[in-house]
């Protein structure tokens, strides 16, 4: 797809930070301040913040995303229309060997051949439905800059070229067809600097210093004009691009009715373009509903309530109290013969674990170039109905329980993170009104489960009744000071995540198993020093982890309201010294360390950046007791608080 390898919270900084209209002196004609249709949104961050999320959004919990267009012709992934300029990337050679050398045979020539013959948009979409989406996202136009709509302000759209048909307005009927709320990516933003590739060379080898075709002026309305030196962020710094790109998305906006609408990457240049782009959306959206805002805007920036956020390919650490999206695929973004595709079992339990946390799961089912997907998917895609046919009155129109689940799998939180090694022990909790649903993502090998954040207490809730869904017959269950104890049927029906239905008194009042109850604790050295590793944090709210160099920390850390909190072990009384590291941009902070009834305050200065991490000692420890500890860190109060990066715990002996 799609990303820069810069981390969530340093691209979207560098979004923040980037000068609105730095270069409008130098551009050849004035550039506007853009005009927004009149509503109660203006482009500014307080504006937005009056947005509320509509409940279909809250309610739909899975969407399909066809993430489809003229990079599937070669059949060799994602970023072709870039990499194919790089010598020495895969897909350079492949663009050698089968179209020729990128001077004379570019991307231009590869559009033409995207003819999606065998498309049927309105079968696709009955299988999406019976799949269990309740919103579908067409590909607007990706970096390479080649829009799949009837566009009014760049002739390289599929209207003109490739099939020659508006993949957008016919994706947009077919899923209203079916009832399916509808939505459009964009990834149009990013293309300006992501596609000055092309203007290059070759730098060894017989066309050594011969321009791609990116170079000609003939083609710069599909590869842009050069850049000016040093524009290499994810995002331009040209006013005149911001311009360009406001049009063409407010031209997709005015002419087709989105119930959603995504970008890749935050909020694009942060100045009015970006800002007035969401106004403009949620105004027009307003006007064509009476009033009423039924539309979303997500991305991968956090939304403090003003939009969705998006998190590629990766999940939340815990529950976040806005709505958030998860997007992923089955395989490559675009269609790559040599990937495998994903198991009926990964994409459900990817679902289950990220709509305990308050999310939806946007999933890509990969097209071939002509629109048909292979015989692999279609049989996903029947799996995955046949489960949420029975499961599904868990997962869709559901909230956040008390907490989301337990169990020995903790999933790090943010980009890029997809791959854990789930099992029967791992529950996950949804709520329905007084109905409470625990899901096992898998079935018990002795056909025996026990929940333990629902033990019995005399403060806690009742359970009155438990059923398993999809399963007409009685279960045994009982409830102990233990937890919730589950005995199966005798014969397995289900090979992928079971879901119980729990009826009861109260049942909002149970008292929330700590996360980190199935983490073991840490143990100290040889020499009695403690090491407390991220990977072995609980972590209450909304905090991810992230690898920042060797550093793996607690990542941009901006909640007041979080915590973090590790288990030791000491085998006898003794003095610790307490220390960490941080990195901040920010002054002023100050978090609270907690141990052994003792509470220690402690400053956080400036390190100047979010890579520059440096060591504090916050002092001094007497633990009297023996075995089990408790070391929690948090945010001093809310009015001080501003994001830092906290690694390496450690806590020293020191007599």
């Amino acid at each position: 797809m799609k990303t820069t390898t810069i981390p969530l919270f340093a691209s979207c900084l560098a979004a923040v930070l980037l000068p609105a209209l730095s270069h409008a002196a130098d551009a050849p004609n004035p550039v506007q301040i853009p005009k927004i249709a009149p509503g109660p949104f203006a482009p500014t961050f307080e504006s937005l913040k009056q947005y509320k999320y509509p409940d279909w959004f809250r309610d739909a919990k899975l969407g399909i995303w066809a993430h489809w267009g003229p990079q599937s012709v070669p059949m060799a992934g994602d970023w072709y229309a870039r990499n194919m300029y790089i010598q020495g990337q895969r897909q350079y050679d492949d663009h050698l060997k089968n179209y020729g050398h990128p001077s004379e045979k570019g991307f231009k020539d590869i559009i033409p051949l995207w003819k999606a013959e065998k498309w049927d948009p309105d079968r696709l979409m009955g299988l999406y439905k019976k799949a269990g989406a309740h919103y579908f996202v067409s590909m607007g136009v990706h970096h390479d800059n080649f829009d799949l709509w009837n566009s009014h302000s760049n002739k390289w759209n599929a209207v003109n070229m490739g099939p020659h048909r508006d993949v957008v307005g016919t994706w947009q009927a077919a899923a209203h067809k079916k009832g399916l709320r509808f939505g459009v990516s964009e990834h149009l933003g990013a293309s300006f600097t992501w596609y000055q590739v092309s203007h290059g060379s070759d730098k060894t080898g017989p066309k050594a210093g011969v321009p791609y075709d990116g170079a000609d002026p003939q083609y710069q309305d599909l590869y842009h004009f050069p850049a000016k030196p040093g524009d290499t962020g994810w995002y331009s710094n040209d006013p005149r691009w911001h311009q360009e790109w406001f049009g063409r998305i407010q031209d997709l906006i005015n002419n087709y009715d989105l119930d959603l609408l995504y970008t890749d990457g935050g909020v694009p240049f942060a100045n009015d373009f970006g800002r007035g782009m969401i106004a403009h959306l949620y105004n027009t959206d307003m006007k064509r509903h009476s009033g009423r805002l039924e539309t979303v805007y997500t991305c991968k920036q956090k939304s403090d309530g003003m939009w969705v956020e998006d998190l590629e390919r990766g999940v939340m650490p815990g529950i976040r109290p806005q709505p958030w999206q998860t997007d992923t695929s089955i395989g490559d973004w675009f269609y790559n013969k040599n990937w495998k595709f994903r198991n009926v079992d990964w994409v459900v339990n990817m679902l289950v674990d990220i709509v305990s946390k308050n999310g939806n799961l946007l999933l890509n089912v990969v097209q071939r170039p002509d629109g048909s997907i292979d015989p692999e998917v279609e049989t996903l895609l029947g799996q995955m109905a046949d489960w949420t046919a029975v499961n599904g009155e868990g997962i869709f129109g559901t909230r956040p329980w008390i907490v989301y689940g337990e169990g020995p799998t903790k999933a790090k939180g943010g980009n890029f993170k997809e791959d854990f090694g789930y099992s029967a022990a791992d529950i996950r909790f949804t709520s329905k009104g007084k109905t409470l649903y625990a899901f096992a993502l898998g079935w018990p090998a002795d056909g025996k489960l026990l929940i333990k954040t629902l033990a019995k207490s005399p403060t806690s809730g009742k359970i009155t009744k438990v059923s398993l869904v999809g399963y007409r017959g009685k279960i045994q269950w009982t409830q102990t000071a233990d937890g919730l104890a589950v005995t199966l049927p005798a014969k397995k029906f289900s090979d992928h995540a079971i879901a119980f239905k729990i009826s009861g008194q109260r049942l909002n009042d149970f008292t929330p198993l700590s996360a980190s109850a199935s983490v073991a604790p840490v143990k100290p050295d040889a020499n009695g020093n403690i090491a407390l590793p991220v990977a072995n944090a609980q972590i209450t709210g909304a905090i991810q982890t992230e690898q920042k160099g060797e550093h793996e920390n607690i990542g941009f850390w901006d909640s007041a309201f979080d915590s973090i909190s590790w288990k030791f072990n000491v085998p006898a009384a003794a003095t610790y010294e307490i220390s960490f590291e941080t990195a901040t941009a920010n002054t002023g902070s100050e978090v609270v360390v907690e141990l052994a009834g003792q509470k220690l305050n402690v400053p956080i200065p400036g390190t100047g950046a979010w890579e520059t991490f440096k060591p504090i000692v916050a002092g001094r420890v007497e633990i009297t007791k023996t075995g089990e500890q408790l070391l929690t860190i948090r945010p001093r109060d809310e009015k001080s608080w501003k994001a830092i990066n906290l690694a390496e715990v450690k806590l020293r002996k020191v007599q």
